[in-house]
């Protein structure tokens, strides 16, 4: 129970951080249907726009289910499985947020440099979140494992070379 209670907390720790980048996309994006240059969209623009609104909601969603998920099971002896379920809905929220983030840049670059400018600056967005989130951990755990691995296997070595 003591585990799951510092893993709730490490992962509260990090949804307080990308839920406040979620806000700040979503109040952004909120602002610009209300901008002189916003009825000049095309309708490609004003696509990319509605779906990455509501991307950034749906991240939004998805960062805040923990508290709301905590809040109904407090006290029920289930903190395994509000951790659990939080790790998931995380995980759900930062792939969606790649996709906000794609779309917003992908937008504004659009809007001011061109459609072709503004495609490769979202697809470039989507892959360094990806590589970042996505690639860079799983690298770092797989090293982190062959790490943990050859030190084991050097104390089985210490171990049967001692009298």
């Amino acid at each position: 129970m003591e585990r799951a209670d510092r893993n709730f907390i490490e992962l509260l720790q990090e949804l307080r951080v990308t839920q406040t980048g979620v806000q700040i996309l979503f109040a952004f994006l909120l602002t610009l249907a209300f901008t002189p240059r916003f009825p000049s969209l095309d309708g490609v623009q004003r696509a990319t726009y509605i779906a990455t609104l509501l991307l950034a909601v749906l991240a939004a969603a998805l960062f805040t289910a923990p508290a709301a998920l905590h809040r109904v099971l407090f006290r029920r002896h289930a903190k395994p499985l509000i951790v659990e379920m939080s790790s998931r809905l995380a995980g759900v929220g930062l792939a969606v947020l790649m996709f906000a983030l794609a779309g917003s840049v992908l937008l504004v670059v659009d809007v001011t440099a061109g459609r072709a400018a503004g495609i490769a600056a979202g697809v470039g967005t989507f892959m360094v979140c990806a590589g970042l989130w996505g690639v860079l951990p799983r690298l770092v755990r797989r090293s982190l494992t062959r790490a943990q691995d050859d030190l084991v296997q050097g104390r089985r070595d210490a171990e049967s070379r001692s009298p």
